[in-house]
């Protein structure tokens, strides 16, 4: 019989300052430690212990040199967390605030993610220190070769394939997958997010934000209601933040504010014309983590130095990196008249603010459920990719809307409370966590 905070102690002893790594662990052991002392079986073969133990951790040193002739040294990783459901799968992060014990919270992460799309893949997570802001074209390709010069040691289309996340897009992951070809001289899916002209998907760039609204529409639609004339407010301006912002303009939204580092646009027309969804495309492209050119270009209101969630909306996006909503900015937004809270970057909400989401009753759609989008049509890539074919962009969109209903049914299954409301942190976590236990018991130790 596992007692949570016992259990707790001991990750905390043997993962020592990795906040953000036990932050995730209890937040889904909280949800399955009575699914797991209800299954002996799951004690006898330990996987509590080893599902919250990276099967394998790589650090590396990555030397590159800059536009000057100096060299330069960053740290590069990659975590392969779980691979029970099949090979390793998850993003790499260029961004000078990636640590291993952050890698670990989001290979963890994604091992449950992966689990709810029911494709065949298991967990990882990647990066480097290196932020690509302020870099060249050929500082940024200088850099990519020698970090693939190492990870290509470890990875293979049917053992680990990365995924681009914050800091790597398409510019990077080229650079990544020519390095790899050079190296190894084969063409295979081992990096997911390419460019089409190479194996890419349709899809994929808007898969992330497409998928956080088809997964938001079915909890809209599971409360009798629908996105026509919903305000909605968007943290972010990259790809997450691009893809939903579209998809919820055509299903009847309205987007009233993106965010940066240097504070957020309040656009009070809406982030919902072609113009606007392309000048974010353009930021994003040009190394620029600042928002106020937006309101400079479009008359939008900016704020600086502080987040959108105190502007009155009826749904609320988290959009950007792990932990942007605080307990206070929770307890604005229900004041607010929120009705909504849609995670869609991973453990975007603080864990006090998202127990207070679910406390107040607001239904609250989790990153690992929410944000499986992104994975799951990298997995659709993977597919193409090993069939040698290309769907179209219908097909495509039809099987990620398919994949998202789906985790949606899997949620409401597994967390709907007594009294009616929808938990779906826990039928998340409950939903994700025993695929991949199932599987670990049947295969042995």
């Amino acid at each position: 019989m596992y007692k949570l905070e016992s259990f707790m102690a001991e990750l905390e002893k043997h993962n020592p300052a990795q906040p953000e790594f036990i932050q995730a662990a209890r937040e889904v052991l909280e949800s399955v430690i009575d699914t797991v002392n209800e299954n002996p079986v799951y004690e006898k073969y330990r996987i509590l212990e080893r599902i919250t133990e990276p099967d394998r951790t790589f650090m590396f040193r990555v030397e590159w040199e800059d536009d000057l002739g100096n060299i330069q040294v960053n740290r590069g990783y990659r975590v392969q967390f779980n691979n029970a459901l099949g090979p390793y799968k998850g993003g790499l992060r260029f961004h000078s605030s990636v640590t291993l014990g952050g890698l670990k919270f989001l290979g963890f992460e994604q091992t449950l993610k992966n689990s709810l799309t029911t494709l065949p893949m298991g967990g990882g997570k990647g990066g480097s220190d290196f932020n690509p802001r302020g870099k060249s074209d050929s500082e940024i390709q200088r850099f990519c070769r020698s970090f693939m010069t190492e990870l290509q040691k470890y990875i293979g289309p049917n053992t680990d394939v990365p995924a681009g996340d914050i800091g790597v897009g398409s510019r990077e992951i080229g650079f990544l997958y020519g390095q790899y070809k050079r190296i190894r001289d084969e063409n295979t899916g081992v990096l997911t997010g390419k460019g089409l002209s190479f194996g890419g998907s349709l899809i994929r760039p808007e898969a992330t934000g497409y998928g956080a609204m088809y997964f938001a529409n079915q909890m809209l639609l599971t409360n009798n209601d629908t996105f026509a004339g919903k305000t909605i407010s968007l943290s972010g301006f990259g790809n997450v933040a691009w893809g939903a912002a579209m998809k919820a303009t055509e299903l009847g939204a309205k987007i009233v504010t993106i965010s940066g580092p240097d504070g957020y646009i309040h656009d009070e027309e809406g982030v919902g014309t072609p113009e606007k969804w392309a000048y974010m495309s353009y930021l994003r492209a040009s190394n620029n983590d600042e928002v106020e050119p937006y309101a400079k270009k479009f008359g939008a209101k900016f704020v600086p130095g502080k987040k959108p969630w105190e502007v009155p909306v009826d749904m609320a996006f988290p959009c950007a990196i792990q932990n942007e909503l605080s307990l206070e900015d929770a307890k604005l937004l229900v004041a607010n008249g929120v009705k909504y809270v849609v995670e869609t970057s991973n453990m975007g909400c603080a864990a006090d603010a998202a127990a207070y989401f679910i406390k107040e009753k607001i239904p609250f759609g989790p990153g690992k459920a929410v944000n499986a989008g992104g994975v799951a049509v990298s997995g659709l890539e993977m597919s193409q990719n090993a069939m040698h074919l290309s769907w179209n962009a219908e097909e495509v969109d039809a099987k990620l809307h398919a994949i998202m209903v789906n985790i949606h049914a899997s949620c409401v299954r597994e967390g709907t409370m007594e009294d009616g409301y929808i938990n779906y942190p826990k039928g998340a976590n409950i939903a994700g966590f025993k695929k991949v236990a199932d599987a670990m018991v049947l295969m042995g130790y």
